[in-house]
């Protein structure tokens, strides 16, 4: 509908124009939004002011002029000129309900559009180091990340979802030793008290939760194994049970052939192993959350030589070094001139000692990502904040100006009645999104992890978020939509199993019938409701440019209870003593499956499932 309002308004400006009416000018822009307000219009106008000093005329004058030379058309009902200059359109019933039946006929596609322009996106998240189950934080980027990319897909882009799996580097050396000490200490256990594996086991692991319990360590005797795990690593070690579980695992597989073995030979089978265990339970996670990635990029690979010799991190270097923005201090490490590119300081990516600093992983995998695609998005935490100017001009210096972006996130404070869930990284405690996922279930948790902007912090609470009731918000919106398939299935005279086998876009049609007559819809309530609809597309496309998944949990709200408001206002089906004309009972009935059909693609587009009952 604005398109053609805003052909009305070029040819009745060009009509003016010819007639003298208005001196000749070019305005791109014609200004078309929904008025906040309905007694302002469907649609309304700022082309006059946004002309005024082009046509050296007055705002209303130039709106006057508009309307006067303005061509009749069936949708538009009338056209007012109001304020300083608006030109408010108000279409009639038929055309304002129109978008009801695009919606029902589009189904998933309602609102597609071509916002990306086919642009290949890649959209990089969680990226955790695969040497713990993933948590809530990580739970959030898979909700964020994973939205966007269906948002962004509805929107014209083409995306490719990566996962850059952390595998290099000195965290898997202490994930390894970790895994190993621990695997020790079960074969003590045995020999010390003649116990089973699993006796053994339960052993660590109740000393493990008395060292937790243990806040103010008052009690070393009740956790031994624990203090004896951390005086072998110090702080460097990852002290959560499923590192117990991975050593449990290794000494059933393996029975006790690595006791006696090389220390670092030990390590290291049991850190490729665990790795291999650990990054196999992270893909399940997110495959459970709905999450599924194009690409698992390991850091490993950036490392590899290949026939001439040269790894990916090296190709990068000559690169930049060709350029001249690498150079060597005389103790022999080797700098990135960041400060060309309005960093605070130019980075190290050789240390003296030869090692690699984080920083030269990033620049070769951002260098292999742009030989892959056009526009790279990464998903970092907040904490990374001071990070993003190092890697963008390391972007920038490879030739890739404009074409990288980070979105920041804020952390997640998880509840449970209003009380902090206790969460300790020194005694490894947290609850896994695993564990998440368990309680709560997929749709609530992903429904809440997407409510708010990334740049806000997000309160979750475990039991406000598992009620059943109103006040929930993902309930509410999910309820709504069952209730409409309820009203279609009875409309249609099916039982659930049947419109199930049927599909609740057949159920829809068969409970309207064809021809329906939309003109009938002038009641309030039924012509929010299309207003209410005809937002979606401009809405889908916004949330893609902005990068703002998040809005369409505020719509789907919005839509649930205006659809809520006008059940209450409107009867849908005829009763005993309360007679309904069947077309306009027919054209509510439609009215409901368009409803039905956009909170189903509203929930789908940030992975929530649309329960056709409850």
């Amino acid at each position: 509908m604005p398109e053609k309002l805003e052909k009305l308004v070029r040819e009745a400006l060009k009509a003016a124009q010819e007639a003298g009416d208005l001196p000749p000018f070019e305005v791109a822009d014609l200004g078309f939004e929904r008025p906040a307000d309905t007694s302002n219009g469907d649609w309304s106008s700022t082309v006059a002011m946004r002309s005024a000093r082009l046509a050296h005329r007055s705002p209303r004058d130039i709106a006057t002029a508009i309307v006067a030379h303005l061509a009749a058309d069936d949708a538009v009902s009338r056209v007012e000129v109001a304020g300083p200059g608006f030109v408010n359109f108000y279409l009639n019933a038929a055309s304002n309900n129109e978008v009801l039946r695009l919606a029902r006929e589009q189904g998933m596609d309602f609102g597609r559009s071509n916002e990306g322009a086919g642009l290949k996106c890649q959209v990089e998240f969680i990226s955790a180091n695969p040497v713990g189950p993933m948590h809530i934080g990580h739970g959030r980027w898979a909700a964020l990340g994973d939205s966007l990319c269906r948002v962004m897909e509805h929107a014209g882009y083409r995306i490719e979802r990566e996962y850059y799996i952390n595998d290099h580097g000195s965290q898997m050396d202490v994930f390894g030793s970790s895994v190993a000490e621990r695997y020790l200490q079960l074969w003590q256990v045995v020999a010390e008290r003649g116990a089973s594996l699993d006796e053994a086991y339960a052993t660590l692991v109740a000393d493990r939760g008395a060292y937790v319990d243990d806040e103010a360590d008052e009690r070393p005797d009740s956790h031994p194994y624990q203090d004896a795990f951390m005086a072998s690593l110090g702080e460097n070690s990852y002290g959560g049970d499923y590192i117990i579980d991975l050593a449990l695992a290794f000494a059933k597989s393996d029975g006790d052939r690595w006791v006696a073995a090389d220390g670092r030979e030990r390590e290291l089978e049991f850190r490729e192993r665990g790795y291999q265990m650990m990054l196999a339970s992270i893909k399940e996670t997110c495959h459970e959350a709905r999450c599924d990635f194009d690409v698992w990029f390991s850091e490993r690979s950036l490392y590899e030589r290949d026939a001439d010799g040269k790894d990916a991190v090296g190709r990068a270097f000559e690169k930049l070094d060709r350029m001249g923005y690498l150079y060597r201090t005389d103790d022999g490490a080797l700098w990135f001139r960041s400060t060309d590119f309005g960093d605070d300081k130019d980075r190290v990516l050789v240390k003296t000692n030869g090692e690699y600093t984080y920083f030269a992983s990033d620049i070769a995998y951002h260098y292999d990502k742009f030989q892959r695609v056009d526009h790279v998005i990464d998903i970092w935490g907040a904490d990374h904040h001071g990070y993003v100017k190092r890697v963008d001009s390391a972007c920038r210096a490879l030739g890739y100006e404009g074409g990288f972006e980070v979105l920041l996130g804020q952390l997640v404070n998880l509840l449970r009645n209003g009380k902090p869930v206790r969460m300790s990284k020194r005694k490894g405690t947290m609850v896994s999104f695993d564990e998440l996922l368990d309680e709560v279930g997929v749709d609530a948790t992903r429904y809440t992890l997407i409510s708010k902007s990334s740049n806000q912090m997000i309160d979750f609470d475990i039991e406000a978020v598992k009620r059943q009731s109103a006040d929930n918000p993902v309930y509410y919106v999910q309820y709504a939509h069952a209730r409409v398939c309820s009203i279609l299935r009875r409309a249609a005279g099916l039982d659930r199993a049947r419109a199930d086998e049927l599909g609740m876009a057949e159920v829809g049609r068969r409970a309207t019938g064809a021809d329906v007559d939309l003109s009938l819809l002038v009641d309030p309530a039924e012509l929010a409701l299309s207003r209410k609809v005809a937002e979606f597309p401009e809405l889908v496309a916004a949330c893609a440019r902005d990068r703002a998944p998040f809005r369409l949990t505020h719509y789907a709200e919005e839509l649930a209870a205006e659809f809520h408001s006008f059940y209450q206002r409107c009867q849908v089906l005829p009763s005993e003593g309360r007679p309904l004309s069947p077309e306009l009972s027919r054209a509510r009935l439609a009215a409901c499956d368009a409803v039905r059909s956009v909170l189903a693609l509203t929930l789908s587009l940030i992975g929530v499932s649309a329960p056709t009952a409850m």
